[in-house]
């Protein structure tokens, strides 16, 4: 590829469980994907297009897992997120005038102004449709999309049915190729979890690399020569990649990483909550209930004293910069430590959660703009690279196998199962037994029978979701994880009885179809043995 030492390949994992609830005006949890689209994805792909304004040579990589991917498509998120925008828009303006004379904040203020119209400018020119925004970076050979299990399924958790792990990429294969119009190369598998085999399946729908943590492949069968610094082959031919500890708990560690630093934008402090319920009334939940706006005036400070000083975005900016320099300067010595001791150029791999970026660090995408930006003007040692840059140089790697791991604290499975969330694996276990005997048993379904059947399919894959265990684990909206896991478990019950009985209700059918809707291109033989 180049004359450089090594590569950094940066990942960023964009991912939301798939919420919309058509039956309410103002759902809460939608403003999960309404915050992320202001906070994360839009400036990403503000930072992507300045770079490619000024002919930057960068390669990053990002998952746009299905869920989201069919959020962002969604025409009734699309009006929804806009009206938010609006409100956010008209918040800004007036939070300018009542800070006229608070020289402390009114700088701040300015600042989501300004950030909340550009944010509108960029919307407003892709016609709300950031799937095409992403698309149109991936097709100028700058930015490789990788996809995700249809509904990022925790797959050694469905593991004893194996269609049901088949049918999970299976979906996300589909998908892709309907939103980016090629086969994807490369796929995140769900909460980084492998459970040796799962490659076969991989291999099957064209699939050539998946990411595994740090322990997949250092305790891989036979040990890896290059440790997670070189991907491994898999029997199959699919290749794993392994993440970097280092680089990644520079930004990620909660203690040791960069979004700690006192300069920067404290996340819990908003006016949601700060300012008179009368005035702040109109931009929270129509309940009354206090929400984060995203307009937020006080710095980190410190993690000792509850009293925030005033954020200064042109502080915060210059430690960005320090940052970004740091973690090129950490690279560059770490690649060529490893150079001395590797036959091949070394890749870092670093993969983080997208809304890292912008949403929990607010200074995030101006990390990602100068990092990106250093490493192509300044960098002889570093060089950026997807993984498929890394396999059209290397195509022939070690042959072995990843451990079963995930990622999560202590790294095998425990976020996923434990006493908060295991009684939902029976009610997913005997759903997904019974999908794949209505997929058997109904081969060629038309009509009604063939909608019911989609629709099963598509509530399966809901309740597979990893989002309902990982919220029951850590406490955060237990009751809507709950309901969301009880929903689906019923409606994916009633359709298994209604189509065994030929007895379908067209019209509560109808109401299931327009409130999960999620792969509107779903064909149910998937599930077939």
């Amino acid at each position: 590829m180049n004359n450089t030492t090594g590569y950094l390949s940066l990942i960023l994992h964009a991912h939301l469980p798939f919420v919309r609830h058509p039956e309410h005006a103002d759902m809460m949890e939608e403003r999960w994907l309404f915050e992320a689209i202001t906070e994360t994805y839009v400036p990403l792909i503000e930072v992507f297009g300045k770079l490619c304004d000024d002919e930057i040579d960068f390669r990053i990589t990002m998952t746009l897992t299905p869920p989201l991917v069919n959020m962002l498509a969604d025409d009734l998120l699309i009006a929804r997120y806009s009206r938010h925008l609006a409100l956010l828009e008209e918040l800004a303006e007036k939070e300018v005038e009542r800070t006229r004379w608070m020289p402390q904040f009114h700088a701040s203020a300015l600042m989501y102004r300004d950030k909340f119209q550009r944010i509108r400018k960029i919307f407003n020119f892709w016609q709300g449709n950031l799937v095409k925004a992403f698309k149109s970076f991936q097709d100028a050979g700058v930015l490789e999309i990788i996809t995700c299990c249809a509904t990022h399924g925790f797959l050694p958790l469905i593991n004893d049915f194996r269609e049901a792990v088949r049918a999970q990429i299976d979906m996300a294969v589909r998908d892709y190729k309907k939103h980016f119009g090629r086969q994807p190369r490369g796929i995140w598998l769900a909460e980084c979890a492998y459970n040796p085999g799962d490659d076969e399946i991989l291999k099957e729908f064209g699939l050539e690399y998946f990411f595994t943590d740090t322990h997949g492949i250092l305790f891989a069968d036979p040990r890896p020569t290059y440790g997670v610094y070189a991907p491994i082959a898999c029997p199959s031919g699919v290749v794993a990649f392994g993440r970097d500890v280092e680089s990644s708990r520079q930004v990620w560690s909660a203690h040791e990483g960069y979004p700690g630093d006192p300069a920067y934008r404290d996340f819990y402090r908003d006016i949601g909550f700060d300012l008179e319920f009368d005035y702040i009334k109109p931009y929270i939940h129509e309940s009354g209930h206090r929400l984060n706006t995203g307009i937020k005036y006080h710095r980190i400070t410190s993690r000792e004293i509850e009293d925030k000083e005033p954020y200064n975005y042109q502080e915060a900016m210059a430690r960005v910069a320090v940052h970004a320099g740091h973690f090129l300067w950490c690279r560059e010595r770490q690649i060529e430590y490893l150079t001395g001791n590797m036959e091949r150029k070394p890749i870092v791999v670093s993969p983080y959660d997208a809304e890292l970026f912008g949403h929990w660090w607010y200074e995030g995408p101006d990390f990602i703009h100068l990092v990106l930006r250093k490493i192509a003007l300044e960098s002889k040692v570093v060089r950026l690279a997807t993984p498929s840059d890394y396999l059209d140089e290397y195509p022939r790697n070690q042959k072995s196998t990843p451990s079963l791991s995930s990622w999560g604290h202590k790294g095998y499975n425990e976020v996923w199962l434990d006493e908060s969330n295991a009684w939902i694996y029976p009610h997913m276990h005997k759903a997904s037994e019974r999908m794949i005997e209505l997929a058997n048993s109904f081969p060629e379904a038309e009509g009604l029978q063939l909608r019911a059947l989609n629709q099963a399919a598509r509530e399966l894959m809901l309740l597979q979701s990893s989002d309902w265990a990982f919220i029951m684990k850590t406490g955060t909206t237990v009751e809507y994880a709950h309901k969301r896991t009880k929903d689906h478990v019923f409606r994916f019950t009633r359709l298994y009885g209604d189509i065994r009985n030929g007895s379908i209700n067209e019209n509560w059918l109808r109401e299931v179809e327009r409130r999960d809707n999620i792969f509107p291109e779903m064909d149910y033989r998937i599930y077939r043995s």
